[in-house]
């Protein structure tokens, strides 16, 4: 698995993952941090590939991440994809974070069991409710280095 920014040409896949509008996710990539995670290794040595630039195809996506720092905090904004790539994903801003002397915080929505896993097997502690979002409720994760 490959962990790499997102770009622009991403934002057809991004939507595809978090079923959401193109143009949402392109603004996502402009306005916030977000890594993908592909599928196989890739060589940072290898000349440019065209198709880098273009749209992404959603099967070359595992899933994706959204974060910001604000404050003392940085704030998982979004998360979706595989177990796998939500563990992994989900690892940057923590490293981000520790380095930092930050906590983080992730809301998770009922039914994403891969986000909620990845949270826990990374040390989140559940803190209660969060914010509704679109009249579903949230789980609040916080890691506290």
């Amino acid at each position: 698995m490959n962990v790499r920014d997102a770009l622009e040409a991403d934002a057809d896949a991004l939507a595809s993952i978090a079923d959401s509008p193109t143009d949402v996710m392109r603004n996502l990539v402009h306005d916030r941090t977000v890594r993908v995670a592909e599928d196989g290794p890739r060589d940072p040595n290898a000349d440019v590939d065209e198709s880098q630039y273009g749209v992404s195809d959603p099967e070359d996506l595992l899933g994706f991440i959204s974060f910001d720092a604000q404050e003392d905090t940085v704030h998982i904004t979004q998360l979706d994809g595989t177990a796998d790539a939500c563990r992994r994903l989900l690892a940057e801003p923590v490293r981000f974070a520790e380095r930092e002397s930050m906590d983080v915080e992730v809301l998770v929505p009922p039914g994403t069991e891969p986000v909620e896993t990845a949270a826990e097997e990374l040390g989140f502690e559940k803190r209660g409710t969060g914010p509704r979002f679109d009249g579903s409720r949230t789980i609040r994760f916080r890691l506290e280095p």
